[in-house]
């Protein structure tokens, strides 16, 4: 990167977004660009346009998405392989249009076939069937990464394209019934600590095992790949594979980020494991050798990083 871009971050005010400004302020002199929801809507071609040609950006990185969790991908899954599709094809063709070279899309590992091998490798992409619940995100997500890599492929361009496992940390959503698994396991056992609760109850058997990436060292990774040496990005992969898994490297049980969950917001009652809901995929666990191979790695401990985030949720939400 030159001493100063002018730097656009679609999705600045969402937990990735945010993380991603934090990281550039704190390596880089950049002139960081964003616009509010209210104001910009990214679902607006023509808005788009007008924006980025009043503009003189020279990255963009696109983490806007409309995102959820099972229940709300499985109820209102139009709004979202809809407004997803919009939001990055509006963004990656403005970009293009208006001479940005290098943009870098957010992806998320819910792309891969649901009983690919594990870890997930980058090239399990389009091997198989997608999870049900999430296929209409998991498609516009595929359909982002073929968007950069058709525009590099056309018109020399450099896009390029980064696949978190599940991320957590400040800024999450924290909404009782539309979250993911941290911060929703982080508001049941507070509320469950200040009401004094003998126990709390979590969905499934507890022996599904996931993969969880702070989201700060996500940022670390979308920046790491933004500016990684075209010649060495582009001599480790091909043309039509050119998205980067992200993860720690790291798994656990759901049991056992339950118990690490408790012990972070202090509750001392009883975990109960309800075996009549769902467990998801047995497991879910994202190759990330390219990216360790090219030299990151993650840095944050699970345990630190839910403390982190539970400290997070008491100041902002959390009473």
């Amino acid at each position: 990167m030159t001493n100063r871009e002018r730097i656009y971050v679609a999705g600045h005010s969402g937990m990735v977004g945010s993380a991603i400004i934090r990281r550039l302020e704190a390596l880089y002199d950049s002139d960081i660009v964003t616009e509010d929801h209210h104001s910009l809507d990214l679902s607006n071609q023509m808005a788009v346009d007008d924006f980025f040609s009043s503009n003189n950006f020279t990255q963009v990185y696109l983490a806007a998405a409309k995102v959820g969790g099972i229940l709300a991908n499985n109820t209102f899954p139009a709004e979202f392989i809809y407004q997803n599709l919009m939001i990055q094809s509006n963004v990656i063709n403005a970009a293009f249009h208006n001479n940005i070279h290098k943009l870098l899309f957010l992806g998320s590992s819910c792309i891969y076939p649901r009983d690919t091998q594990q870890p997930m490798k980058e090239e399990a992409l389009l091997s198989g069937l997608l999870e049900p619940t999430n296929e209409p995100y998991a498609i516009a997500k595929i359909a982002g990464i073929k968007l950069c890599e058709s525009y590099n492929r056309q018109y020399g361009t450099d896009y390029r394209s980064v696949m978190p496992t599940n991320l957590y940390g400040p800024g999450d959503n924290f909404h009782p019934t539309n979250s993911h698994v941290v911060p929703g396991l982080i508001v049941r056992f507070h509320e469950a600590k200040v009401a004094k609760l003998d126990e709390v109850k979590v969905w499934g058997t507890g022996n599904a095992y996931r993969e969880f990436l702070h989201v700060d060292d996500m940022a670390s990774a979308a920046i790491e790949v933004m500016n990684f040496d075209s010649k060495l990005y582009n001599s480790k992969i091909h043309p039509q594979q050119t998205h980067v898994n992200v993860g720690s490297g790291v798994e656990c049980t759901i049991s056992d980020l339950a118990k690490l969950i408790a012990k972070a917001t202090s509750y001392e009652g009883n975990i109960l494991f309800d075996s009549s809901k769902p467990d998801g995929p047995p497991r879910k666990f994202i190759d990330s050798s390219f990216l360790h191979d090219l030299g990151w790695e993650a840095s944050h401990d699970l345990m630190r990083g839910l403390e982190e985030t539970y400290n997070w949720y008491l100041k902002n939400i959390g009473c």
